[in-house]
């Protein structure tokens, strides 16, 4: 299911987007706590982002974290696969053609339906 990102059209991660909860100054540093354990926070979204190439014991423990934050802080979480960054060194998922054509349509969203898009 992983390989390495031999080509880069043929390899995707799933990134996850987590939008904080509104809580108690305690409540709200365990959140964080939690939270920077598996993500990194961009300031311009605020939002905390994390990606994922493989589902290894290191994956299914950032999904946990991800759930448990939600369940307990009531954290926002969306998983989305994105095409690999060029910054990502490690393991990707190889993309299968349904999840090419969902690349393909969020990475062209701006452009009106019926429109071909440019070579």
């Amino acid at each position: 299911m992983t390989s390495s990102p031999n080509s880069p059209e043929s390899a995707w991660v799933l990134e996850a987007t987590i939008r904080t909860a509104p809580a108690a100054d305690s409540q709200w540093q365990k959140q964080l706590d939690r939270l920077r354990q598996i993500a990194s926070y961009d300031p311009e979204t605020q939002t905390w982002h994390a990606r994922l190439g493989a589902l290894d014991l290191a994956g299914v423990e950032m999904l946990q974290a991800l759930f448990d934050a939600a369940r307990v802080h009531g954290t926002e979480a969306c998983l989305t696969p994105v095409a690999v960054p060029t910054y990502w060194d490690g393991p990707v998922f190889t993309r299968g053609l349904d999840v090419a054509t969902l690349l393909e349509v969020q990475n062209d969203r701006s452009r009106p339906l019926g429109q071909l898009p440019l070579a």
